[in-house]
């Protein structure tokens, strides 16, 4: 039986350090959380790979505690970084990470994919940490949402286990009309896709 002191142990945040988007951060983190104690590896093989520009609008689909959502927020200054999980304690330490590393310019909400973001809102990067049981329908509703959510000329980062690449290769070009394989790891790959430059879109604040 646990002692009164390992429960209090245990309740403690869970703190890790990573360098994100170039900068040492300091995450929080609780269990029940995916990946409470480290970075996991499909996010660092994202993040490897994931280019952001300064002024990129960013949208972290199913963030956690925020690991994807403060990289890009780190890394676009200028931007607006909107991150969403349907843990309502993932949306909370998200914002804590947010307010402790003092970026200004990133915030977290609770939404099931997109469906309590804003419609109007528009992005210039949209990046994900699929995960593997999400299930084919959520997945294909997330895919249509993203790329409608996009701006024209937007970018959409995923990783997923290796297991689904042949799936993220055929939606993605069904959906985008295009696909690009950007790293197969052992056990991840990062998936790239483009909006089309075309349409309307219109730009509205995070």
């Amino acid at each position: 039986m646990l002692t009164p002191e390992q429960l209090a142990a245990l309740r403690r945040d869970i703190l890790v350090n990573a360098e994100l988007g170039g900068r040492n951060l300091t995450l929080h983190s609780t269990w029940g959380l995916f990946s409470p104690r480290e970075i996991d590896e499909g996010t660092r093989l994202l993040l490897a790979h994931l280019e952001v520009r300064p002024t990129d609008d960013c949208f972290d689909l199913g963030c956690g505690y925020g690991a994807i959502g403060l990289a890009m927020a780190t890394l676009a200054p200028q931007g607006r970084t909107l991150m969403v999980d349907k843990d309502f304690v993932a949306v909370e330490y998200a914002n804590r990470n947010v307010n402790f590393n003092r970026l200004e310019n990133a915030r977290a909400q609770l939404s099931n994919g997109f469906d309590q973001v804003d419609p109007e809102l528009r992005f210039d990067l949209i990046a994900s940490n699929i995960p593997a049981k999400v299930g084919k329908e959520l997945l294909a509703l997330l895919l249509h949402d993203a790329h409608a959510r996009l701006r024209p000329g937007g970018h959409l980062y995923v990783v997923t286990i290796n297991g689904l690449r042949q799936y993220m290769k055929r939606n993605l070009t069904e959906v985008f009309g295009n696909y690009d394989k950007l790293k197969q790891g052992a056990h991840y790959t990062v998936a790239f896709a483009e909006r089309a430059q075309r349409g309307g879109g219109s730009a509205a604040d995070v």
